[in-house]
């Protein structure tokens, strides 16, 4: 890829493995032979299908950016058995970076997570001078663009091969969640949610690094663990490596936290706390925080905290202050915080926690 050919590199440096999480496709000459509004007929291009299959296994997400005319374009997708791939589709007449933005919005993902597939040149300019941290490729480079690390998660997990059907649940709620008259908290408790914390098992450990790898947002030190890294602090009796789940009536939500505690003597320290992004607007984000602090509290043992800014991670620091933790110490981007265990909030009447 290069250039030239109006595809943009990768970043600078060496590829993030498993960086993108979302492909998004142009249709005419991209996805499909032909013009939809040119032609009677257009011949879905069986190499770009088999694309979308191989990704979709792998846990990585498609979603469009297509001008044409939705009902006509979607009406195809339905025919070649391809529309259920599709999250938040695109298919309008405006400037395909404003349609790119929307989906990474919709999926609550960052642009620099998404790579955009068009054979014309313009459109991949026009997104590449909008959105410079979006991945553009060329659709002559498929065959090969699509291979390269950044789009190889390192383990395929169950959940991996779930996460579309994830997301297409969690598109369902967010349209009943539109169609409620009531209030977000009164929605909220319609849901059944049940949040599950547990002491993380062998099996955990894949979807455990991957959350570590995946999560900026809501990451509290932007630290990366590798498998072999989790297993050992896992059978360290000093440490308590724990993994959130959650469940509503529309479906599962899957493994969507991860806190690591070093609790050798009588001070206790978060070194690694993180939440899925799919869960920010549910209400849970104090949750497993608020667990360990109990846990800390049971022990007789101060809990502290490590945070460090990223740049993307603010809001966890906002969890952390709302959960009545204070700075005790600051050198530069790396805070140490300090629990108030006399403020432990209660979890909403909403929510049924199940500790295993």
């Amino acid at each position: 890829m290069s250039e030239a050919n109006g595809t943009s590199a990768a970043p600078a440096g060496k590829p993030r493995q498993g960086r993108i999480k979302c492909v998004v496709w142009d249709l005419d000459n991209t996805l499909w032979d032909g013009v939809l509004l040119e032609e009677n007929r257009v011949t879905v291009r069986p190499a770009v299908v088999e694309e979308i299959r191989r990704l979709d296994t792998l846990g990585v997400l498609h979603s469009i950016a297509s001008r044409n005319d939705h009902d006509a374009a979607m009406q195809r997708l339905e025919e070649a058995g391809l529309a259920e791939y599709f999250l938040y589709p695109q298919i309008n007449w405006n400037p395909k970076s404003g349609s790119i933005e929307h989906i990474a919005k919709s999926i609550n993902i960052g642009l620099d997570a998404i790579a955009f597939v068009d054979d014309q040149p313009f459109e991949r300019a026009e997104v590449s001078h909008q959105l410079p941290d979006v991945l553009t490729v060329d659709a002559a480079d498929v065959p090969t663009a699509l291979h390269t690390p950044e789009f190889q998660p390192k383990f395929i997990t169950d959940e991996s091969k779930l996460r579309r059907h994830m997301y297409r649940s969690a598109a369902v709620r967010d349209e009943a969640e539109q169609e409620y008259a009531g209030t977000s908290e009164e929605f909220l408790a319609t849901l059944g949610m049940e949040f599950t914390i547990a002491p993380a098992q062998e099996e955990d450990l894949q979807r455990a690094e991957e959350l570590t790898v995946r999560t900026n947002q809501l990451n509290s030190t932007g630290r990366t663990y590798s498998y072999e890294e989790l297993d050992k602090l896992r059978q360290d009796p000093d440490h308590l490596l724990l993994v959130a789940g959650l469940t509503d009536q529309y479906g599962s939500y899957g493994k969507i936290g991860l806190a690591l505690v070093e609790r050798a003597g009588p001070i206790w320290q978060l070194r690694m706390m993180l939440m899925s992004c799919r869960v920010m607007a549910r209400g849970v984000g104090t949750v497993l925080l608020n667990h360990i602090m109990r846990r800390a509290a049971d022990a007789g043992a101060q809990l502290r905290a490590d945070f460090v800014e990223t740049g993307r991670n603010r809001v966890m620091y906002v969890t952390y202050a709302f959960a009545g933790f204070q700075e005790i110490e600051r050198d530069g981007d790396r805070v140490v915080l300090q629990s108030d265990l006399d403020r432990i909030q209660p979890p909403p009447d909403y929510l049924t926690i199940t500790v295993h």
